[in-house]
């Protein structure tokens, strides 16, 4: 089966996808032959000019509802117009996974990008969460258009490191000035310290980085407080320890721990106890990962009182 290449455009009504598209379009560079499908989720303001476009060969085609946004209509998209390349400004109100969902098989995502206006966008983040971390959780960039002078980078910067660390961030500013963020982002603990502590409000992010950067925590000791659990399906000796964390809503709440060796130091745990564990982390299999993955090897594990706050966030 031939693989079709899909450009993935994401973001609101009036956030600059159609203006980026168009432009992309333009650009005789992007001319290569192949036969392009423009699908088109959304209408807003700004229109497309196909007569500008230096890509021949481009079939624009408009969902008119999310109900059209299913296997069967793409499928039937595919064998029409036999695209060898997809691009899509997608609808900002409308979850990904029903696009992924719908993907034809041949389908690949190349290339994702977010894009925003600068002057909504804390709004947006505010009031719209679930729907800003949906476009940006999987995003390789994202765009802010239209910013000023006078906005807080770090504002902006800290609403998208809180769902990932992943995306470059561009700031463009009215009038074609683009600037990536070159903000470092500083862990909330220290990583090289003979015992790594980490405080109950950071928890979710040395669960993230721990689960991004697994090589760089291994044969390190370790020091937080979670809660247990405990069950027929971890092994014996073992117990899970972790948190809630929320990353995007109270919808999203899920319990994440790690599996620990306890060596026989505490006995009697039982689900949702509290424990302080000091650890050193290995690398090897575990049948709570059902594969390889970071094991704590206790070398203290004594009762905790819980947290002010149980539930984990990034914020």
């Amino acid at each position: 089966m031939q693989e079709i290449s899909v450009y993935l455009f994401l973001g609101f009504l009036e956030s600059g996808k159609t203006k980026f598209i168009q432009e992309t379009l333009e650009d005789e560079r992007m001319e290569n032959g192949e036969r392009t499908l423009l699908l088109i989720c959304e209408e807003g303001e700004e229109e497309y000019s196909p007569e500008k476009f230096n890509v021949k060969n481009v079939a624009a085609v408009t969902l008119e509802s999310a109900e059209e946004l299913s296997a069967e209509n793409l499928e039937r998209l595919t064998a029409k117009y036999k695209p060898q390349r997809v691009v899509v400004e997608y609808n900002g109100t409308w979850l990904l996974q029903q696009f992924f969902d719908a993907m034809p098989e041949s389908w690949v995502i190349n290339q994702m990008m977010t894009f925003f206006d600068a002057a909504t966008f804390i709004n947006y983040n505010q009031n719209m969460r679930q729907l800003v971390f949906d476009k940006i959780q999987m995003t390789q960039m994202v765009v802010f258009n239209r910013f000023k002078g006078e906005y807080d980078k770090m504002q902006f910067h800290k609403a998208v490191r809180g769902i990932s660390r992943r995306p470059d961030i561009v700031y463009e500013y009215i009038g074609g000035k683009a600037e990536f963020d070159e903000i470092e982002d500083p862990l909330p603990f220290d990583v090289n310290a003979p015992v790594i502590e980490i405080e109950d409000r950071d928890f979710a992010w040395f669960y993230r980085d721990m689960a991004e950067k697994t090589d760089s925590y291994i044969g390190k000791t370790v020091k937080f407080k979670g809660m247990a659990a405990v069950s027929k399906k971890v092994p014996k000796g073992c117990i899970v320890l972790g948190r809630h964390i929320m990353t995007c809503c109270e919808a999203d709440i899920a319990y994440d721990g790690f599996a620990v060796k306890t060596n026989g130091l505490l006995d009697g745990i039982e689900t949702r106890d509290w424990l302080m564990v000091t650890a050193k982390i290995a690398f090897e299999y575990n049948s709570v990962y059902r594969s390889q993955g970071p094991v704590l090897i206790a070398e203290k594990l004594e009762r905790a009182e819980p947290p002010e706050d149980t539930v984990a966030t990034f914020y």
